[in-house]
């Protein structure tokens, strides 16, 4: 990842990788832009040399050559559409491919500080709004390509339009950037301001049953409603500030074309020009209206792009969580893990340890020791003090990839995928899949169901026991779970621990939880409190000789 990355290169880098279609529809673009220019000129010569002598085969002459241009212009906008939307289409994909990627980099730190419904919204909409970006390269270019060549055909007719329309066209285009200032400041405030109301509705949409459960709906909708208002508020100052800018553009645009017309009038009524001279002049005038609203509406597209363009870059330049590693973890893997003087969060000089094949319990007094001991088991942070080993090497001088292929940490409030049951479990499965489904007391599920997003059509425990499966189906060396049983009941819960015993049986398995059924068939338990591990021994000595234990697993 590149932490020096900005919204400006973002921004170029979409148009330099698609510089060929960019390339193929400004040139088409520009033939049909200048096709357009040459119709006033046209005319203009058909006044001259036919209609003003009489001369009827050489106005069929000049009519037939008005059609072969008319022909050559209308296939040069089709196909240097196509390409600029085709270019900007693939840049889109490009961006929303980078995005997905930096998201699930090993590293992390993509997500921390934000919603996934507003990671959503930047690698949908803005990825698209930078993107488009290539078609309006090429609109601008095939607009200028115009501006010039009506100012060259001016400059015939006369030096005074043609000097007027090359000095009037920069003065136009530098007014157009200033007034598009306000317009990408408000576009990145409705951009942030929607991505957070989307991310929000996820979020309710996924909590659903909890907020029904506690009778919390009336609250999220108040939260909701005002969220909401406020990404509306945002996108009406935006709409006016492209509304302003348009408005006072299209105006300055129009004052420029009358005075075009007006000087050309008063020279032809002063007999310094043709009547056909004046007829091209008039006809290049009007038309120059169309390439001066192009390149408006080309800065509009500009000022939304970068501001989009910023919000992608703070994406793919986030700091990585935890360095890359360039070790290789020892072959074959025994799954020894063994946790010395960790300090982490909350860990205060955690000494733990797993021996090849054992099955260990982990009960923290303080969850917010379990999830700091999770997130260094898994790497999603480096300890500051001490070591993570796994067969003897130092976890911080592995990959993260690498990692977490061969130490599984299955966290309690796992996704699932959209599909069903058994598709979800034999995703990545080294196990027979309806096996692990038995094991996670999950074999009572319809393994051929639709679960639907989420897994939402599934009851909590349902969801859970499937979670689990997953989890078991992928045979990792060394698998971690933390609370695989909290919306199970107690004869479930007492099947699911005889099978993955069972199931895990030569492989080492951390289960960090407060469940009296999963401790009991583990190998032996540690307590952890204030950071360090308290005590380690058998699931019922601890109960004997403990009173936080026995409060922290049997309350």
């Amino acid at each position: 990842m590149d932490e020096a990355l900005t919204g400006r290169r973002v921004l170029w880098g979409a148009v330099r990788g698609q510089w060929r279609d960019v390339t193929v529809s400004s040139v088409l673009a520009s033939g049909h832009q200048i096709g357009e220019t040459l119709v006033p000129v046209l005319i203009g010569l058909a006044v001259d040399r036919a209609i003003g002598r009489g001369d009827g085969g050489a106005l069929l002459l000049w009519l037939a050559v008005l059609a072969v241009v008319y022909l050559g212009l209308s296939w040069g906008f089709r196909l240097g559409a196509g390409a600029g939307e085709r270019a900007g289409a693939r840049a889109a994909h490009g961006l929303r491919t980078a995005l997905v990627r930096r998201v699930l980099d090993p590293r992390g730190g993509a997500a921390d500080g934000r919603l996934p419904g507003a990671l959503a919204t930047i690698a949908t909409e803005d990825a698209r709004r930078v993107g488009a970006v290539n078609v309006a390269v090429f609109a601008g270019v095939a607009a200028l390509v115009a501006i010039v060549v009506a100012a060259v055909v001016l400059l015939r007719v006369s030096l005074p339009l043609g000097l007027l329309v090359l000095l009037g066209t920069p003065a136009l285009l530098a007014a157009g950037h200033l007034l598009s200032k306000p317009l990408e400041r408000r576009s990145h405030a409705e951009q942030e301001r929607a991505a957070h109301a989307s991310a929000v509705a996820a979020d309710l949409i996924g909590g659903l049953r909890v907020l029904k459960g506690i009778g919390a709906e009336s609250a999220a909708v108040r939260r909701y409603r005002r969220i909401s208002g406020e990404s509306l508020t945002a996108t009406v100052r935006a709409a006016r500030a492209e509304a302003w800018q348009n408005g006072t553009v299209l105006a300055l645009t129009g004052t420029f074309i009358a005075i075009v017309a007006l000087i050309g009038g008063r020279l032809a009524a002063a007999g310094d020009i043709s009547l056909g001279d004046l007829v091209t002049a008039v006809g290049l005038a009007l038309l120059l209206l169309g390439p001066l609203q192009v390149l408006a509406w080309v800065n509009t597209e500009f000022a939304q792009a970068r501001a989009s363009a910023a919000r992608i870059a703070e994406v793919l330049a986030s700091p990585a969580a935890v360095p890359p590693g360039d070790a290789e973890p020892a072959r074959p893997v025994r799954g020894h893990v063994r946790l010395t003087g960790v300090t982490c969060r909350t860990l205060r000089g955690l000494d733990l340890e797993a021996r090849p094949g054992e099955l260990v319990g982990v009960v923290a007094a303080d969850p917010a020791d379990a999830v700091a001991l999770l997130r260094c088991l898994g790497r999603e942070r480096d300890p500051d003090d001490g070591a993570v080993e796994l067969d003897g090497v130092r976890l911080a001088s592995l990959d993260p990839g690498d990692v977490r292929r061969e130490i599984l940490v299955a966290p309690h409030d796992a996704d699932l995928f959209d599909g069903t049951p058994l598709d979800n479990v034999s995703a990545a499965a080294r196990l027979d899949a309806r096996a692990a489904l038995a094991a996670a007391g999950a074999d009572d599920v319809d393994a051929a169901a639709p679960v639907g997003e989420g897994g939402r059509s599934l009851s909590g425990g349902q969801r859970q026991r499937v979670a689990l499966a997953r989890a078991l189906a992928a045979d990792a060396p060394v698998l971690v779970l933390h609370d695989p049983t909290t919306a199970v009941d107690a004869v479930t819960e007492a099947r699911i621990a005889d099978g993955i015993r069972a199931l895990r049986t030569g492989r080492t398995t951390i289960v960090v939880t407060t469940s009296p059924a999963l401790l009991a068939v583990t190998d032996r338990v540690v307590l952890l409190t204030g950071g360090r591990a308290a005590d380690t021994a058998p699931h019922a000595e601890l109960v004997d000789r403990h009173d936080d234990y026995r409060t922290a697993v049997l309350a």
